[in-house]
């Protein structure tokens, strides 16, 4: 117990780390450092003999390593390509439909304005009185089904 004691006290009072001590008084701490020593090994003659082969680099293998960046590159230049193209077609579709929404605009402020214009009771009024036109009677009423089609062809005068 009391050698627990005394290494408690030693530990909080004389060490920081682990692998630095101190000493009381003016003497800086050192470092206690091991040395580790590595085998020195010896390589078999098949080991130098591959490691001094694979170093070398062969036609075959530089001409392979050329073909594969030449094609390499011309795939980044046709994606390249491509993909501005993709661009410039974007910005074009974006512009023709700015111009057509405003086209839109402008085609429905247009109607609004000619249709505003008319007056319609002038215009009825015009068509009896000065073109003679009536309404059309009983009789003149044709009425014709257009069953399975949205539109009626007329290949004759209607009588």
């Amino acid at each position: 117990m009391a050698q627990m004691k005394q290494r408690r006290e030693i530990n909080e009072t004389t060490s920081y780390r682990r692998d630095l001590y101190y000493v009381q008084g003016s003497v800086a701490p050192k470092t206690v450092q091991q040395e580790i020593e590595e085998p020195i090994k010896r390589l078999s003659h098949h080991t130098v003999r591959n490691r001094q082969y694979a170093k070398r680099m062969n036609p075959g293998y530089i001409l392979f390593l050329t073909a594969a960046m030449v094609v390499t590159a011309l795939v980044l230049i046709f994606y390249i390509r491509l993909q501005s193209e993709i661009t410039g077609n974007v910005k074009t579709i974006s512009r023709l439909e700015s111009e057509l929404n405003t086209l839109k605009l402008s085609n429905d402020e247009a109607y609004s304005r000619a249709t505003g214009n008319i007056d319609l009771e002038k215009v009825k009024q015009i068509a009896i009185g000065e073109l003679g036109m009536t309404y059309a009677t009983e009789g003149q009423i044709v009425t014709y089904s257009g069953e399975g089609s949205d539109y009626v062809k007329q290949v004759a005068d209607i009588p």
